[in-house]
């Protein structure tokens, strides 16, 4: 089993919640999201494991059973080109959950007209994989988000 941890503090919405289609139908695949708090913060790893792929708004770590788990920074910041994002962490490092990856500004996205909501996808799963899956909550980094069976 795989714990999933949030890659920083706020509040927990659901997927459902999220204003993305693709995220709240969860076609990417099962998990939550969270509302992060509105000030400068650094994203964490969500699980132990490599990074195996990593932007300025989203990375995905896979743990060592091979579960992928990706953190999205915000909607449609692919559109922002980095700006507001500064990596700490690089492509194939192996990370400890808590580490830094990705420094930003959650307000700096909302003030650039993007919601700044941070889906926490468990990839390649079905919904029945995950349990304990919290969709109302306030949460700080670090804090169990759901379990991967």
């Amino acid at each position: 089993m795989t714990t999933v941890t949030s890659p920083l503090a706020g509040r927990v919405i659901g997927l459902a919640a999220v204003p993305d289609p693709v995220f709240s139908g969860s076609m990417v695949g099962p998990g939550t999201a969270v509302d992060p708090l509105p000030e400068p913060t650094v994203a964490v790893a969500p699980v132990d494991g490599i990074i195996v792929s990593l932007h300025p708004h989203a990375f995905v770590v896979v743990d060592p059973l091979g579960h992928g788990v990706l953190t999205h920074l915000g909607i449609d910041t692919v559109q922002l080109n980095g700006d507001g994002f500064e990596l700490v962490a690089a492509k194939g490092d192996t990370v400890r959950r808590g580490d830094p990856v990705v420094r930003w500004d959650p307000a700096a996205v909302v003030r650039a007209g993007k919601s700044a909501v941070c889906p926490v996808v468990a990839l390649e799963a079905t919904a029945d994989a995950l349990s304990d899956v919290l969709m109302d909550s306030a949460v700080r980094s670090g804090d169990t988000l759901f379990n991967w069976i």
